[in-house]
């Protein structure tokens, strides 16, 4: 089963894990700041960076179910054309993923993305500014560290987290990558998480707080961004989940009804992920004084989960998210970015729900790409427009692979995003899918 990294293998680090020092987190900040935008002046003016998730797929890594029910590409295709029309998903916008066959056997999965969008980002950030990149959780697919398959989990990192990535770190030595963790990452264990955080300590161009959630400062005074890292998962653990189904015409079936009707199912987190001592609770508290009390210009959080989306699978999980991080968001975020959908998606909420209708509306950043692919539900998208006012869906490219660059233009006080893709042929080539901006929202 072995698949060699070869599309996006490339030359090593010019700076490498032993001849390196490796950075403090007051350093790694420091790094950010000084590598801002600059005026005539010599001030930092614009802040610009990448926004990837969901990046920790390879076929060398598989899912336990297709190992122990293996398909050839027929029989692949087959399955996720039935589970496409399962959900109610219009049959005429079909599509899936492109098929990997494991060497020497019939076999297939999912192809990954992982390194061609790394070639892809790098190759963006030879034309224009990135200062450092924000990861949005789930690095390590499936089963996260520790998943106790028999594969040691510092190859695992190596090949799932630092190789797609490696072509954008051989041309920029210094770039940071901040990251959150996402579902997949809390999978196995703690202990699993507790590795992953470790690996990324002894890594010079990467970052992630011990707790899980974590705040960084980028730029200079008066022009400088606040962020705020979501454990999501942490938050999500601590809430009974129920999973509603959707009607056949892509609504949600009203929870009541799911349960006589005994469709759905209440999700549980696994006894490991459950909170220890109130660790949600503090997270919560720590966002809400944290927006509240920072003196940055911007105010950005992000997180794996979604709050809303058009994927038509992960819906529930928004419902209980939003009303947990929505009402802080409203009141001091600039924005908040996701993974988690397998797609590249845009929405805004007026935050009327939540007395915030004054502001301008809420951006809703997804960038969930970088090594899988998800086709969107298109009847459930129309419908959650029709249902909920304060839910816009600006833009939304499904079944590709793809990330966002993001820049926090200081001189007009606007939010920039632009979203890219790059072919399935793995060549690593750039497409400039769309561009959006939006006024700054906090004070």
């Amino acid at each position: 089963m072995k698949h060699n990294f070869t599309l996006y293998t490339s030359i090593l680090m010019a700076c490498g894990a032993m001849a390196c020092s490796q950075l403090s987190t007051t350093d790694k900040q420091t790094t950010q700041a000084d590598l801002s935008d600059k005026s005539s002046s010599g001030k930092s003016v614009n802040i610009s960076f990448l926004a990837f998730g969901d990046g920790g797929y390879h076929p060398d890594y598989p899912k336990i179910k297709h190992i122990k029910k293996p398909r050839n590409k027929e029989e692949f295709i087959e399955k996720e054309r039935e589970d496409w029309l399962e959900d109610f998903r219009p049959i005429e916008e079909f599509d899936h993923a492109p098929i990997y066959i494991y060497p020497n056997t019939e076999t297939a999965t999912e192809d990954t993305g992982a390194g061609v969008v790394g070639l892809a980002m790098a190759e963006v950030c030879m034309l224009r500014p990135c200062e450092f990149a924000i990861q949005l959780g789930d690095n390590i697919y499936p089963d996260g560290a520790d998943a106790n398959d028999g594969k040691d989990d510092q190859k695992r990192m190596d090949d799932l987290i630092l190789k797609p990535l490696q072509p954008l770190i051989d041309n920029n030595n210094d770039i940071m990558i901040y990251s959150a963790l996402g579902n997949h990452d809390w999978k196995s264990s703690r202990k699993g998480v507790a590795l992953q955080t470790e690996w990324m300590k002894n890594q010079p161009n990467f970052y992630l707080g011990e707790k899980g959630y974590y705040q960084y400062k980028v730029g200079e005074q008066g022009n400088d961004v606040e962020f705020f890292v979501l454990d999501t998962n942490m938050l999500l653990s601590a809430q009974p989940i129920y999973e509603v189904p959707l009607n056949a015409d892509g609504s949600e079936m009203e929870l009541e009804q799911a349960k006589l009707q005994k469709k759905g199912e209440l999700e549980y987190a696994e006894p490991h992920e459950n909170p220890v001592k109130g660790e949600n609770l503090t997270q919560l508290a720590w966002l809400k004084h944290g927006l509240e009390n920072s003196t940055a210009k911007w105010k950005v959080v992000y997180g794996h989960h979604i709050l809303w989306s058009i994927g038509g699978t992960k819906y529930s999980e928004g419902h209980v998210l939003r009303e947990l991080i929505m009402p802080t968001l409203c009141e001091n975020a600039d924005a908040y970015i996701a993974g988690h959908e397998h797609d590249l998606e845009l929405l805004t909420d007026d935050c009327s729900v939540y007395g915030h209708a004054d502001k301008p509306p809420l951006p809703l950043i997804i960038s969930g790409a970088a090594s899988k692919m998800r086709g969107k539900h298109t009847p459930f998208s129309q419908w959650q427009e029709k249902r909920y006012p304060e839910y816009d869906l600006v833009w939304s490219k499904s079944f590709v692979w793809g990330f966002a660059h993001i820049t926090l233009d200081n001189e007009n006080d606007s939010l920039n995003v632009d979203y890219f893709t790059t072919p399935r042929d793995q060549s690593g080539k750039v497409v400039n899918e769309e561009s959006f901006s939006f006024k700054k929202r906090t004070d």
